[in-house]
């Protein structure tokens, strides 16, 4: 499986959806597919962009659920209906290409965060456990703020001011 989807080439993929869309678009057709493939010959062009090949692939494999859903709710000629389905059946390797592509490329694949990650969990405005016991309930007393040693005072020391002739410059 993984050589047939080497040997397909990405860019004819794309552009055979884009003018398969674009030729049912006047027809009662599925109006989101004409967008996401010419959003996929922008992201297909592009050679370092991995977040418009992520976002493309996403859309391109949850638009193949949209079809089916699209497919038999609304009613089509016979050409338009299978115009339909054939850009339907076109998604799938289409799709194939792009997240190996994708993993070439090295894109992890994760919906959303990674939650396993090195990210550190941390509450707004520094309420964490080091220092303080958590956030204050609305029925305790007022804490106290820590207290901190008083600064030494600073030794009054007169500098004399140069006295300035008028039209003199001044340095620092």
């Amino acid at each position: 499986m993984a050589d047939f989807v080497q040997g397909l080439d990405p860019g004819k993929l794309v552009l055979a959806g884009t003018v398969l869309s674009f030729a049912i678009s006047p027809f009662s057709a599925p109006p989101y597919n004409l967008p996401i493939f010419l959003f996929g010959t922008l992201a297909q062009e592009s050679n370092d962009a991995v977040q418009s090949f992520r976002v493309f692939t996403g859309c391109l494999a949850t638009s193949i659920v949209y079809d089916l859903i699209w497919m038999f709710s609304n009613h089509q000629t016979v050409l338009s209906k299978l115009l339909t389905v054939l850009l339907f059946l076109l998604k799938f390797p289409t799709t194939a290409v792009f997240l190996f592509t994708l993993r070439q490329r090295g894109t992890r694949f994760t919906l959303g965060t990674d939650l396993g990650g090195t990210t550190v969990w941390s509450m707004p405005g520094g309420y964490t456990s080091m220092g303080r016991e958590g956030y204050q309930t609305v029925d305790e007393e007022p804490r106290s703020p820590p207290r901190v040693a008083p600064a030494a005072r600073p030794s009054t020391i007169t500098v004399s001011q140069p006295t300035l002739q008028p039209g003199a410059y001044q340095t620092a």
